[in-house]
């Protein structure tokens, strides 16, 4: 597929500024305007929740919790932990957990990148360390698939605290646990040691999709370029009411 873009957040990016963002890029996708882009950043502090989550799983002591519309159940965000959003078009036939499969992978390859053996647990997604009572989950899939395009993504704990975890009930599993690549590894995992492996295996996995259909042309009646526009690093993205979602066109996955 043609090359996308991909923006490193150079600090902090708010939530919400991080959707709207997703959401721009989503409409460009949808409409022909860009192949897609990858973003990848570290959020502060925040718990979101998806579609499937359960009043139980909220946090105990009342903090604010930010409803998404990916798929899944509550979790955490914030310094520490590497987010990457691949906003692409899946391609025909669309395969929603072949692409859970691939981000996975991802995961699974960053974390062996710094010596941390991780693995899939059968029936839940994610990367997990350990085996059995003391599995516990490292990395993080959760997905919105609208019009054929993905948003949102994957999330690596390496070096972030795990107080926040301690509130809620991470992506809704009650009997295991949730660590990071410093813990495992017994030494210091920072986002900066895994950013370059994940954004690899990230587009490694978007080269693999099945082919697309050609793009559609742009709105000012130009052929696309098949390129996504530069983003201008550190800017929240703007337009955020063009979602461009439909009902019987959505799909999610679990985190």
């Amino acid at each position: 597929m043609p090359e996308i873009d991909v923006v490193r957040w150079p600090g902090p990016l708010p939530y919400a500024e991080g959707l709207a963002l997703q959401c721009a890029l989503h409409a460009d996708v949808v409409a022909g305007r860009s192949p897609g882009a990858l973003v990848l950043a570290e959020h502060p502090s925040v718990y979101t929740a998806g579609r499937r989550t359960e009043p139980t799983d909220l946090p105990t002591d009342g903090s604010p919790v930010v409803e998404v519309d990916r798929g899944g159940r509550i979790t955490w965000h914030g310094p520490g932990q590497l987010v990457a959003y691949p906003i692409v078009r899946l391609g025909e036939p669309l395969d929603v957990v072949a692409w859970v499969r691939s981000l996975e992978q991802v995961l699974i390859d960053a974390a062996t990148s710094v010596g941390v053996p991780t693995r899939r647990v059968p029936g839940r997604s994610g990367a997990w360390v350990g085996t059995g009572p003391t599995a516990a989950k490292v990395g993080a899939v959760g997905l919105h698939v609208a019009q054929g395009v993905s948003t949102h993504g994957i999330a690596l704990n390496c070096a972030n605290a795990l107080d926040a975890y301690a509130a809620i009930v991470p992506c809704g599993i009650a009997d295991a646990g949730v660590t990071t690549l410093s813990h495992a590894a017994g030494r210091s995992v920072a986002v900066a040691d895994v950013l370059d492996v994940v954004t690899a295996g990230v587009l490694a996995a978007v080269d693999a999709l099945p082919a697309q259909h050609p793009a559609r042309p742009r709105d000012d009646g130009e052929p696309s370029t098949g390129r996504a526009p530069r983003l201008p690093v550190g800017t929240a993205a703007r337009d955020t009411a063009r979602t461009g979602t439909s009902t019987r066109q959505r799909q999610e996955t679990a985190a």
